[in-house]
Parts: C-alpha cells; structure tokens; sequence
C-alpha cells in the first residue's frame, strides 16, 4: 500500500525523492555601475565689508509693511540704519520689526533699541554695544 501512495504522489507531484545534486546555485552578483557626479559649485560673491569711511547710516520711517524690504536691502548692501516706528500703528509696527528681526537674524546682523519707537539696525559688519549711552553722553538723544 505504501508502494501505491508513493506513485500516486509521483504523478501528482508530491514526490519526496527530489534530486538536488544536479542543481546548482548560482552566486552572481549584478554590477552596480555607481556613477560619482561633481556637485556643481556655485560662486557667490560676498558684498566688500565697507571701510569706516565707507560707512553709510540711513534713516527709515516705514509708514507701510510694503517698505520692509527696502529696510533689509539697506542691510544687505551693509548700512546701518535708524529706524523709526513712530508714525505706526501697532500691528503694522509688529509686522515690519518681526519681518526685520527675521532678516538681522540671517544676516548675522544687530539691533540696538534706542526707545520705544526707534531702533538702530546694523550689519555683521558694526559693533553697536553700548550704542544707546554712547548717543547719551554725546548730546545726540537726550532721553
């Protein structure tokens, strides 16, 4: 009977004695062409540090947010700047300083608060510690 079950399992493939002597594996491995690209360099010109005689301080009285970047183009190009919030409203105030205190940030720049309304700005370039009591001392800004 068990002769019976094994050719039965021969015709239908079930079959046990398989013979695995003729297989043989196949140990290849696919080449990978790796293809090593240059990273294109990109030149970017630094704007010149200015000379202290080349130093340019401009005042900014924004009356509108659209002026803001005007303001951070004057701190790219590296002037120092005087700005005076003054004349505007409060939320317009918030928008233009947090659009302006974003650019400083980026540009490794500085701000020095003044008073309540104005504000010294000043590229990478100029130290502005101390500013505040320097103006005082001299007569500049009497509050």
């Amino acid at each position: 009977m068990a002769e019976m079950m094994d050719k039965i399992k021969k015709v239908f493939g079930f079959s046990d004695d398989y013979d695995y002597d003729d297989y043989e594996d196949e140990n290849y491995e696919d080449e990978i062409n790796v293809v090593e690209r240059e990273t294109p360099t990109r030149t970017v010109k630094n704007r010149k540090a200015l000379d202290s005689a080349d130093m340019v301080i401009t005042v900014h009285e924004p009356l509108s947010y659209e002026e803001a970047p005007n303001i951070v183009d004057d701190l790219r190009d590296y002037k120092s700047i005087v700005l005076n919030f003054e004349q505007l409203d409060i939320d317009v105030k918030r928008e233009i300083f947090d659009f302006v205190n974003g650019a400083l940030y980026a540009l490794d720049g500085k701000i020095q608060k003044v008073n309540k309304d104005i504000f010294i700005l000043a590229p990478k370039n100029v130290e502005i510690d101390g500013l505040k009591e320097e103006l005082k001392n001299a007569g500049m800004f009497p509050w």
